[in-house]
């Protein structure tokens, strides 16, 4: 059996070692304890594994691909935010972020980003992703060794180290890789790894329709958020091309049939610059979302070479908001992270690839 042969051991959930396990005369309780190993300790190499015999972890090894990433650079902002550029075996490379957030009565907030594809298909005008075109999907192992490998990195400070939340919301569009990411949400909530809480992962799409309806029919307790950042189809064909296949009317009855299965509000991300921050817009963005349970979160622009948008002023971002306040919408301004460190997505990438200078 090649090793493209082998299952993918990270992308695999529990009940599926135990049957793997069987198939190969292995007991049940092998399974578990090679999952706790993997997920919940976050080791690296089949060496890594202590209470499992060396006869049965090359039996296994036969039958499993145990891939991790390789870590290419790290940044690290003034916040506390860390920023990775991980290669994959096949030589491509991938971005994720850290984000912590500290809490006073509550525990830390650990908040890890994490990537679904090599680049992106989608091209959003203010993305640095998508100036360098997509590549392919990222495997469900790919997707959960992104949270795996970070774990690992950060107790090698911090032994107690746990990550408390996922975003999708890294390079790529989660929805045009939905059985992948459906399946790595359902690996890094297991009981026996890192057991975060379906509540605690969130999934951010551009707008791909069907797959928010399926969404929630198939996991109505992992969180949505919706790239909205305009509320005409003129302004947001330029902005997100994915709105020419699926235009705003049919996003949105798509929004509230998910939010009437689920019962649960969606976040509306709308990256505000300087030409798109005015009043005016603000008013068309409440008419729009009049009814409709959810929340904005304002989001000001990084600042990305290539895109020509620049960031509106704090005073700009305040009438936004006050606008849609007014008007009787939940909305939020980002806590601004990493921006010191070039976080927005695709632009650690871009600069290792010699794009940028």
């Amino acid at each position: 059996m090649t090793i493209m042969e082998r299952i993918e051991l990270r992308g695999c959930l529990e009940d599926e070692l135990i049957e793997i396990c069987q198939k190969i005369g292995l007991k049940r309780f092998r399974a578990i304890q090679l999952f706790q190993w993997v997920q919940q300790k976050a080791v690296r190499s089949w060496d890594d594994i202590k209470n499992i015999s060396k006869s049965d972890l090359e039996t296994l090894s036969n039958h499993l691909h145990f891939s991790v990433l390789n870590k290419v650079r790290e940044q690290r902002s003034k916040d506390g935010t860390r920023k990775y550029l991980f290669r994959l075996e096949d030589g491509e490379t991938i971005e994720c972020v850290l984000m912590d957030y500290a809490r006073l009565k509550a525990r830390d907030r650990h908040t890890i980003c994490v990537s679904t594809q090599v680049g992106c298909p989608v091209g959003c005008a203010f993305c640095a992703t998508g100036l360098e075109g997509f590549r392919r999907n990222l495997s469900a192992a790919e997707i959960v060794s992104q949270v795996l490998d970070i774990s690992q990195d950060i107790r090698q400070e911090d032994p107690d180290f746990q990550v408390t939340n996922i975003v999708f919301m890294g390079m790529g569009e989660p929805m045009l890789n939905y059985d992948q990411v459906l399946k790595s949400i359902r690996v890094l909530n297991q009981a026996q790894g890192l057991n975060i809480g379906m509540r605690r992962m969130t999934i951010s799409t551009s707008g791909v329709v069907p797959k928010i309806i399926q969404l929630a029919k198939d996991n109505s307790q992992v969180g949505l958020a919706v790239s909205l950042h305009a509320a005409d189809d003129s302004t947001r064909d330029k902005l997100i091309p994915m709105n020419r296949r699926y235009p705003l009317s049919e996003l949105m009855e798509a929004c509230r049939e998910y939010s009437r299965i689920t019962h649960r509000r969606i976040t509306f991300e709308v990256a505000l610059t300087a030409d798109n921050s005015k009043p005016a817009e603000a008013e068309a963005l409440a008419r729009l979302l009049k009814g409709q349970l959810g929340h904005v979160n304002l989001i000001p622009v990084n600042p990305v070479v290539g895109t020509g948008m620049e960031r509106p002023s704090q005073e700009k971002i305040v009438k936004f908001a006050q606008v849609l306040e007014d008007a009787g919408i939940s909305v939020s301004s980002r806590e601004e992270r990493g921006t010191d460190i070039d976080a927005a997505c695709g632009q650690l990438r871009r600069q290792w690839e010699g794009k940028l200078v």
